[in-house]
């Protein structure tokens, strides 16, 4: 069994339990009172060579970024993450290749309760989980996969190079999205947002912005909507092309102006009105 999937099973242990045979109540019992489950088993994963995880420091605090290599493993981490709240047969969209979630960590609440006497450890407990961010983390899931469905072929490169590159734009995506809504709270528009996460993706991935790769992820074609991400944030992909195409290149003239940018740095730069 794969190191990270120990690892991440250990901090969150929910993801002992099976969502194809597991209940929403058991994932209730040890998700929201802390029950440790029955058995301690990984057997539901498959494991992957390109797993990996690692906590990254943003502007917005710390994130743990997990990668999964197995598209099953992907599903089954997310569906037992979420079976408390959504249940464990939800599906996950094949569209999906990343999350982000916020999610209990009762070993370390555990692990801070054995400082104290038995006597203490009840009033100790409603101070320590009366602060969210002591037993909250932000956790980030992301697959492996050529980003947005796009074929290697559709951008001149190599099968295992462009998957590559797809795990860094997945990942400065989707953190991107965390600091965005931690330091822009009330600045949020879902296109806007998408734009400017892929921006600092493909900033990572290829230290340019360029709007005619970005077009590919949205399905924008010679001017026209030909499927693709657009649709998931407008009822109307044909009617947003031309404003979309206008900030892709307002980004792009800001981008340009500054080529030794850490990727995180270009956020505040694209969050300019």
């Amino acid at each position: 069994m794969t190191g990270v999937l120990d690892i991440l099973a250990a901090e969150y242990p929910q993801l002992y339990l099976n969502p194809d045979a597991d209940t929403q109540e058991t994932y209730r019992r040890v998700v929201l009172q802390g029950e440790e489950p029955e058995e301690r088993s990984l057997g539901h994963y498959v494991g992957d060579q390109h797993d990996h995880m690692e906590t990254v420091d943003t502007s917005a605090g710390p994130v743990h970024v997990v990668t999964l290599g197995s598209r099953r493993d992907f599903e089954l981490v997310l569906r037992g993450l979420m079976a408390a709240k959504n249940g464990p047969k939800a599906t996950i969209p094949e569209s999906q290749g990343a999350a982000m979630l916020t999610v209990f960590n009762w070993p370390r609440i555990r692990a801070h309760l054995a400082a104290f006497s038995e006597a203490e450890q009840t009033a100790e407990f409603k101070r320590f989980t009366s602060v969210k961010e002591n037993y909250h983390d932000m956790l980030v899931v992301l697959s492996r996969g050529p980003y947005s469905g796009v074929p290697a072929t559709a951008v001149g490169l190599s099968e295992e190079e462009w998957l590559d590159r797809s795990d860094t734009i997945r990942r400065y995506h989707e953190l991107t999205h965390v600091i965005c809504r931690r330091l822009y709270p009330e600045d949020i528009d879902s296109i806007r947002d998408e734009l400017i996460a892929d921006a600092v993706g493909l900033y990572a991935a290829i230290g340019r912005f360029d709007p005619e790769t970005e077009k590919l992820f949205l399905g924008i074609k010679d001017g026209r909507y030909v499927g693709g991400r657009l649709e998931n944030y407008t009822d109307e992909p044909e009617k947003r092309i031309d404003s979309v195409s206008a900030e892709l290149d307002r980004m792009k003239n800001l981008i340009d102006v500054r080529t030794d940018m850490e990727p995180f740095a270009v956020i505040p730069t694209l969050m300019e009105k």
